[in-house]
């Protein structure tokens, strides 16, 4: 039951894009075509999940025991920098076409906070299940990192999706481009809000 409670609430009723608001850059960038929504999506969901098990590795491991639970951040960007490179070279290689248009977006994963946010959110941030409090283990870790990176798949390709549909319609001068998509995107969020009384 641990692992379901995890799941709806890191996708949908705490969203990591909608709830918590980290990724706004790539997600505002990257959101205009389904194609490289998905594309970003993928590379997103692929290095929260891969440094989310590094980090808590690296966190239970090495820092903990050593008490250098003060170099967290810094390992884990070092962390989320050296997997970025990794896709990046891998995308160049298999689909150049969504390396080119994934563009700028493709190495700024490194500064995107969701990921840094989902490893450091993992290794302090105490979850309560049936009234007791604990830090997760590393297959919840696992579990978390894979449902808030779909969430926030989810919430990328959706917006995609309106985007591209906002696009063909008439919509008024004042609120053409970036005012509609946030407009968009806060009903989005508020709709998502609904979800809160699953869990």
């Amino acid at each position: 039951m641990e692992y379901f409670l995890i799941i709806i609430s890191a996708i949908f009723v705490n969203n990591i894009l909608l709830a918590q608001f980290l990724g706004v850059c790539p997600f505002l960038g990257v959101s205009n075509k389904l194609s490289t929504a998905t594309g970003m999506s993928g590379a997103v969901c692929f290095v929260i999940t891969l440094a989310t098990l590094v980090t808590w590795l690296i966190n239970t491991y090495l820092l903990v025991p050593l008490k250098l639970e003060f170099l967290q951040t810094i390992a884990f960007i070092l962390v989320i920098a050296a997997l970025v490179q990794m896709v990046e070279i891998v995308l160049k290689k298999i689909s150049p076409a969504l390396y080119s248009a994934l563009g700028i977006f493709l190495p700024l994963i490194t500064t995107n906070c969701a990921v840094l946010g989902v490893a450091i959110t993992v290794v302090t941030k105490q979850f309560t299940f049936g009234g007791e409090a604990h830090l997760l283990n590393l297959g919840e870790s696992i579990v978390y990192a894979v449902a808030t990176s779909l969430g926030y798949g989810l919430a990328m390709i959706l917006f995609a999706g309106i985007r591209e549909h906002l696009a063909m319609n008439d919509v008024p001068k004042a609120f053409k481009g970036l005012p509609i998509a946030l407009i968009s995107v806060g009903i989005m969020a508020l709709a998502f809000l609904g979800f809160s009384g699953m869990v």
